[in-house]
């Protein structure tokens, strides 16, 4: 056998034990958040449509950790979206993945981040929605399309919060009624 054979057939075997890690790793962390509830359906009536953004969905993780992607229903899967926010909550409009809808009673802050779970962009440069699904605190990234539309995304989400808490109300007081 040439060298260069043997190179090559060394290679697609590492390629291969590579995949199949990445693959077996993926399933095992499925298995270990069977806990994390499924996202609630995309209501009939979202309410009037205050902001939309273009842009990418990068992911969701654990709150504070931001590389513990979350794998079950989807929620782990890169993709195009539209960020849109509706009177009634943040809808993720995501293309094949299906949409991820936040509704604004389980919102509980809004940043600028530079990372999360394999994707690094500029200071500032994603927007972090954290929210609450069941019991777990999870944080959503988004990257804006384009860069002037990150801080009226930001802006809109704020007020879509802060407009749901005028009577000083918090998401955990909101769980509770």
């Amino acid at each position: 056998m040439s060298d260069h054979l043997l190179t090559f057939v060394t290679s697609v075997i590492f390629v291969v034990l590579l995949v199949l890690l990445v693959a077996l790793g993926w399933r095992a962390r499925k298995r270990r958040q069977a806990d994390v509830p499924v996202p609630p359906p995309f209501p009939e009536d979202p309410g009037s449509e205050l902001f939309r953004a273009e842009g990418q969905y990068v992911t969701t993780t654990s709150a504070g950790d931001w590389l513990d992607r979350i794998a079950v229903h989807g929620l782990g899967i890169r993709t195009r979206a539209d960020a849109v926010v509706c009177d009634g909550g943040v809808l993720f409009d995501r293309a094949g993945s299906g949409p991820l809808w936040v509704p604004a009673a389980d919102l509980a802050e809004v940043r600028l981040g530079s990372g999360m779970a394999g994707k690094f962009v500029e200071r500032d440069g994603l927007v972090v929605l954290e929210w609450r699904l069941g019991e777990k605190s999870l944080d959503t990234g988004f990257r804006t399309r384009r860069p002037e539309e990150k801080a009226a995304l930001v802006a809109a989400i704020e007020d879509l919060m802060s407009a749901g808490r005028r009577d000083g109300s918090t998401p955990a007081d909101q769980e509770e009624e």
